[in-house]
């Protein structure tokens, strides 16, 4: 194994236990937690990644399947996702993802949901439907206005994304 290879190695593991310790507090509900120090802590933890992200594309661009394999390239995506606090790092993924898909070696779908969550970050209609803003009383989901949500199916489909009914279902009650 040359330095360079240890090095990619030593970075994909990185990214997994990153997104592993993300997954953690999310599945505990810290994102959305009453708890002010559940949210904090989810806070530092999303800006903590978020900042690493950022010296990882300085160093490497975004980091694809090819360079750190699959599950540490998903892991990256997540970090970005999550950085909602940090427009200027999500932004910057999104360039770097884009160009990534261009080249085939990232997923559109990734895309999308990154996409999605910038823009309704920003404050904009989103594009795929991927972001939901709330849960109505009886427990279904309620989206994030769609820019074109005669298309959203359509467009969906276009990037390997289950169609939006499909997709609400997995987030309803029951």
């Amino acid at each position: 194994m040359t330095r360079d290879d240890a090095a990619l190695a030593a970075l994909a593991e990185e990214l997994t236990a990153m997104a592993a310790a993300d997954h953690r507090l999310a599945v505990a509900g810290a994102a959305h937690s009453e708890d002010p120090a559940e949210q904090l802590a989810w806070r530092r933890l999303t800006a903590l990644h978020a900042d690493r992200l950022t010296e990882i594309m300085d160093a490497y661009g975004w980091p694809t399947a090819d360079l750190v394999g699959e599950e540490a390239a998903r892991a990256a995506w997540l970090i970005a996702q999550h950085a909602d606090r940090q427009l200027d790092v999500q932004r910057r993924a999104l360039g770097l993802l884009e160009q990534a898909v261009r080249r085939g070696e990232a997923a559109p779908r990734d895309l999308a949901f990154l996409r999605d969550r910038t823009l309704v970050n920003e404050g904009r209609e989103q594009i795929y439907g991927t972001q939901i803003a709330g849960v109505r009383d009886d427990g279904s989901p309620v989206p994030w206005p769609c820019a074109e949500p005669d298309r959203v199916d359509e467009l969906r489909a276009g990037v390997g994304i289950e169609p939006y009914a499909a997709y609400v279902a997995k987030h309803a009650p029951g």
